[in-house]
């Protein structure tokens, strides 16, 4: 299995605001989740490339985490800045 509770554990203590496993609520934590799993299924896709139900996940994955990201502007922009360069997402 891809993500089992010891990697969510390690991505929460890393990215999450109070730094520890139990900070599963933070835009965050769930970015970095988020974005974990969309490169998971990518590399899913490139190999799979008929399989229109991890497409259209994918799809609603990327959508989840606009929505997180555009949220952190509003509300910190320092935040939203340190994360998308932590992760090395860009817009």
């Amino acid at each position: 299995m891809y993500l089992d509770s010891e990697k969510k554990k390690e991505l929460f203590e890393k990215h999450g605001k109070f730094k520890t496993a139990t900070d599963t609520g933070s835009p965050e934590s769930q970015i970095a989740l988020f974005t974990y799993r969309i490169s998971h299924l990518t590399e899913h896709l490139k190999k799979n490339h008929k399989d229109y139900g991890t497409e259209r996940s994918l799809k609603m994955l990327v959508g989840k985490r606009r929505r997180l990201l555009d949220y952190l502007i509003k509300k910190d922009i320092t935040r939203y800045r340190a994360i998308i360069k932590e992760l090395g997402i860009r817009k």
